[in-house]
């Protein structure tokens, strides 16, 4: 999650105190070496472009085709045009009177996939939020349900606001996590799922029912989460420190594994626990993953058990993940907890890189911008080469693509054609810089301008 302060200029926290920065500081490191080849375990690249336009040809219908001129795919030397046919990628030369976009020689890049986001909690676009002092997760969740009593914006709209912009800065793909508890019943999952329907044509979005207040130690979560299942209204069942926090490690698998094995949806677990207590739980999800034939299917956010195991163990548990594919994201605040990418990803382990709460309770800084993210991923695990910078983006790219299941938009024949242009040199350049996204396209659509959304 976000730091409470600047990469610039980071101050330790006091002994013994639990803030966002000390509790969820995470990064995703690329432990000095270039992480060339994700491991993808989402769906295959779509069938090339000429085989869908075959079958547009016969059923009827009329192939939509832009050109987008004057563009450098991944800051290349040389700007080309590139040729979109229904929202995915095409290499065949376009037919007389398609539309043309002119890219003014912009680096055209992937846009970027937000693979850990707290959307329902929010209160970006409202009035400034003065935070108390909390010591504890329950604390932090105290003030929670004191922030969604007092906001006069629903959910919906909090959410929209918050994922529009994120559109806006080249946001393609979003797992968003929606608390769900007695306090809130599904009100934080329903709003999420509004938003999702209006914002449709320009993100895709799954739902995660995130217990906050625990599976175990809150009455009632459980069946709160039974029914977002049993009725359609998420993607994924969520779970929170099953020892640290729910001190009931069995229990809450139990029921978050139970839910999934029933109703055919993933899971995302939360996990802060650190040391033996983390990679107790970690053995848990493993062993359910397995026996419950979910390989595919779950994803372990923040995992701050990993950092600081000998390299022994951290091969012997990330053979585990490879083998039961479950996958991994992470945020980077701080160099303090930083996992180790490249060594996961040579077990076939997909990681993926997120923006995590923005500008609630927990914290009044995010800002759900990926590129930043990026930016800040660099800063914190100290890469120079561009290499490491290209790295960098690749994690928030096809990392958090690779976490979701979507296809990788990398400009290939039948890629989906969901990309932003900036001005700039190079790739590692613009890292650093993080200029203005000038144009954001999903799905071969325009769908902002200027850094600004377009409804």
């Amino acid at each position: 999650m976000q730091s409470s302060s600047s990469p610039q200029s980071s101050s330790p926290a006091s002994p013994g105190a639990l803030s966002r920065r000390t509790m969820l500081a995470g990064a995703a490191a690329l432990a000095g070496a270039s992480a060339t080849a994700a491991a993808t375990a989402g769906p295959a690249a779509a069938a090339p472009v000429a085989a869908e336009a075959a079958s547009s040809r016969a059923s009827g219908h009329k192939a939509r085709t832009v050109v987008f001129r004057d563009v450098r795919p991944f800051g290349a030397a040389r700007a080309r045009d590139l040729v979109v046919v229904d929202g995915r990628v095409s290499d065949r030369p376009a037919p007389h009177g398609a539309k043309v976009v002119d890219g003014g020689g912009r680096i055209a890049l992937p846009s970027l996939v937000d693979a850990h986001i707290h959307p329902d909690k929010t209160t970006w676009g409202g009035s400034w939020v003065s935070r108390r002092p909390a010591s504890a997760i329950a604390d932090y969740v105290a003030q929670d349900v004191e922030l969604f009593r007092s906001q006069r914006r629903p959910v919906a709209e909090r959410a929209f606001g918050l994922m529009a912009h994120a559109v806006s800065r080249g946001t393609r793909g979003m797992r968003a996590h929606a608390d769900v508890a007695p306090a809130y019943g599904l009100a934080g999952v329903e709003g999420v799922a509004a938003a999702r329907e209006r914002l449709r044509h320009a993100l895709d979005v799954q739902i995660v029912a995130f217990p906050q207040h625990g599976v175990i130690r809150t009455p009632g979560t459980a069946a709160l989460l039974e029914k977002a299942a049993r009725e359609g209204l998420i993607d994924m069942i969520g779970g929170i420190d099953p020892i640290g926090f729910d001190n009931a490690l069995d229990d809450q698998l139990d029921v978050v594994f139970g839910i999934a094995d029933r109703h055919g949806v993933g899971v995302d677990i939360h996990l802060h626990d650190r040391g033996e207590k983390g990679m107790k739980a970690m053995r848990g999800i493993v062993e359910r993953t397995r026996a419950l034939s979910l390989a595919g299917k779950v994803t372990v956010s923040h995992v701050f058990c990993l950092p600081g195991l000998t390299d022994r163990e951290l091969g012997s548990i990330a053979a585990d993940l490879g083998d039961q594919d479950i996958a991994l994201t992470t945020v980077a605040p701080s160099d303090s907890l930083v996992l180790p990418i490249a060594r996961l990803r040579e077990h076939g382990v997909r990681v993926g890189l997120g923006s995590d709460g923005v500008r609630d309770s927990w914290s009044p800084f995010g800002n759900a911008d990926m590129m930043h993210r990026a930016h800040i991923l660099g800063w914190v695990t100290d890469v120079r080469l561009d290499d490491e910078l290209r790295d960098c983006y690749d994690v928030a790219a096809h990392g958090g693509a690779d976490v979701m299941g979507l296809a990788h938009a990398d400009f290939t024949a039948g890629a989906p054609a969901d990309f932003v242009l900036v001005r700039g040199e190079c790739l590692p350049q613009v890292v650093v810089d993080m200029p203005r996204r000038d144009m954001v396209v999903h799905g071969g659509v325009v769908v902002a301008r200027d850094g600004e959304f377009l409804a």
